[in-house]
């Protein structure tokens, strides 16, 4: 099949045609929705549109599915009871519903993992996941009001939506002086979209977007650097996306971003060997803890490479 060039795509989108449905995503920057080719939706402007191959792939760059088209059903293929799903966590993205919540509901968990990877290559915990962590990142950045984000997302007042947003980020967007600021940006790689994290030290973390232990991370994070994490920007963050381009494109072998990479002196030991192995080669957990002396580490050192 001959690819869709982005002005055949877009022109595409203004006739609302549902026979190109599944054969590309629409994402709406200003909005920060993905809809089908066929949505109903008033149509963007031409400079406010992106396009994906997929719903995964508008999730993982940070889009939100639209409540108009619902791109997130199979037309046809989707059951009532995945419908359901995907309206209450539409209403409300915030929301957890974890296994045992589906048995109660009277449903096999297996079966609804399986229906989201087979038709849109995620689990459904995966799912959730992207949903919080869009919704907490896309209603706080660019400076709008906390009110305003919490309104729109559906909270009736404060409290609730900083208790969601404390789950993921750690501390609500009104956060405490007294804690260090670090600030988080997103942005896409040739090996796919990706978190980077920076203090005013150096680079904390960098991370793809779908990444299981995320949440996890984030919150190690804040309690290492006793941190806030807020959507922004600063030159470390800027630094590493230049290299990263850089280095995708065959100009860069060394990064030399510098890291705030809290950890214990084995750690910090372990980091410095991933850092020391030379462009282009790899080691094994067994040869890195030689390399430190420590013959009998490699689960140790395995460990930090997990935590790096």
């Amino acid at each position: 099949m001959t690819t869709l060039s982005f002005e055949e795509k877009y022109k595409i989108i203004s006739t609302q045609d549902p026979s190109y449905d599944g054969l590309f995503i629409t994402g709406v920057k200003t909005t920060g929705i993905f809809c089908r080719p066929s949505c109903r939706a008033r149509k963007p402007k031409i400079e406010n549109v992106i396009f994906f191959d997929t719903a995964k792939s508008a999730l993982q760059h940070g889009y939100r599915p639209c409540k108009i088209c619902k791109p997130m059903e199979k037309l046809g293929e989707t059951p009532s009871y995945i419908q359901s799903l995907i309206k209450e966590l539409q209403q409300n993205p915030y929301l957890r519903i974890k296994d045992n919540d589906l048995a109660v509901r009277g449903l096999e968990p297996n079966h609804i993992r399986r229906w989201f990877k087979d038709h849109h290559q995620m689990t459904f915990q995966a799912y959730q996941r992207m949903l919080r962590m869009n919704a907490a990142y896309q209603k706080i950045e660019g400076g709008k009001s906390v009110l305003d984000s919490a309104l729109e997302i559906g909270y009736d007042s404060l409290s609730g939506f900083n208790e969601s947003y404390r789950s993921i980020f750690g501390e609500p967007p009104t956060s405490s002086e007294k804690k260090d600021l670090l600030q988080i940006t997103r942005f896409t790689t040739e090996v796919g979209p990706m978190f980077a994290c920076a203090s005013s030290q150096g680079l904390c973390l960098l991370e793809f977007t779908d990444r299981r232990m995320l949440e996890t991370e984030f919150k190690d994070l804040r309690k290492r650097l006793n941190a806030v994490i807020l959507p922004g920007t600063n030159p470390y963050l800027k630094q590493v996306e230049m290299e990263l381009l850089e280095y995708f494109q065959g100009k860069r072998k060394v990064f030399s971003v510098p890291l705030h990479t809290p950890g214990t002196d084995f750690q910090q030991s372990v980091w410095k060997g991933l850092r020391d192995i030379p462009y282009g080669q790899t080691r094994s957990y067994k040869e890195q803890a030689l390399a430190l002396d420590k013959p009998n580490a490699v689960r140790a050192v395995a460990s930090a490479n997990g935590q790096n």
